[in-house]
């Protein structure tokens, strides 16, 4: 992400740069090495991705080599069902990082410090909390199967996006039914400040599930909510975080301060988010 005002932030206020890998893989170090410099517009560079190991490996690595030594790194770790919260830091980032992509970016095209927009990312990234549920697995390329066989008629929560295992596996329940335990167990996470009760809520399909399956989800989203006393300030159904047309969806909250809600909302432009 770039900090210059010259730079793509003053277009579109979300990333800069990405470093690619192959599918399931990291990005490798030269790929890493060419995005860090690619962003540098001469204010420093912040480095905002999963918490994988790979994706950390390299970046440590790439950030010792790059053009700059002005960097601040931050790790997603939202997955809430892939650690226990006593050991947040070894949570794996999904769907959420959508959310600190874009305040972080937002932050960076006001002309804010390097040190702050990271600040502004570590904050969005410790408010946001997104479960999945898995209905059918991923497929590498060229594969006879799944990654982790489930049967048709069921359902695992948690399942991760590389087929990582989840929570439980059990038979297929309702939508109502499943949707009330996901949000159940991620307003279980809510951050200790409770004095504001807006929230930026997405619904994302990790590939195979079509929008009209998402709006059922995310209708009883906005019930169960609306009935814990919370307002859904930010709305967001579609496909922003896909493993390999993976059936299932994911659900995030981020739980907004007046400064995030601002930097979400503020003016954006790229394919998949665009704020007039």
């Amino acid at each position: 992400m770039d900090f210059s005002p010259k730079a793509f932030c003053i277009l579109h206020s979300f990333a800069d740069s990405c470093a690619v890998g192959n599918v399931f893989e990291g990005p490798n170090l030269h790929s890493c090495v060419d995005a860090i410099n690619l962003a540098d517009g001469g204010s420093g560079v912040l480095l905002l991705y999963g918490n994988y190991g790979g994706d950390r490996m390299n970046f440590d690595m790439a950030s010792k080599l790059a053009a700059t030594n002005d960097i601040e790194t931050v790790l997603a770790t939202d997955d809430i069902a892939s650690a226990s919260r006593e050991d947040i830091s070894k949570r794996r980032g999904v769907a959420g990082i959508v959310f600190a992509y874009k305040a972080a970016g937002a932050a960076a095209r006001s002309g804010a410090s390097l040190k702050d927009v990271a600040d502004i990312a570590r904050r969005t990234v410790a408010r946001t909390r997104t479960i999945g549920l898995g209905m059918k697995s991923c497929r590498l390329p060229g594969a006879t199967g799944e990654i982790s066989e489930l049967r048709d008629d069921e359902v695992e929560l948690g399942l991760g996006i590389h087929g990582e295992p989840g929570l439980w596996r059990k038979p297929m329940a309702s939508a109502d039914a499943l949707v009330d335990e996901m949000i159940g167990r991620l307003l279980e996470e809510r951050p200790d400040d409770k004095a504001y009760r807006r929230l930026a809520v997405m619904v994302n399909s990790l590939g195979a599930t079509p929008l009209e399956e998402l709006y059922i989800a995310f209708r009883r989203v906005g019930n169960v909510l609306v009935e814990q006393g919370l307002h859904v300030a930010m709305p967001l159904v579609g496909q922003f975080a896909t493993s390999m047309e993976m059936a299932g969806l994911s659900v995030t909250l981020c739980f907004l301060d007046e400064e995030l809600e601002k930097l979400l909302s503020a003016q954006a432009n790229c394919p998949f988010w665009s704020v007039q």
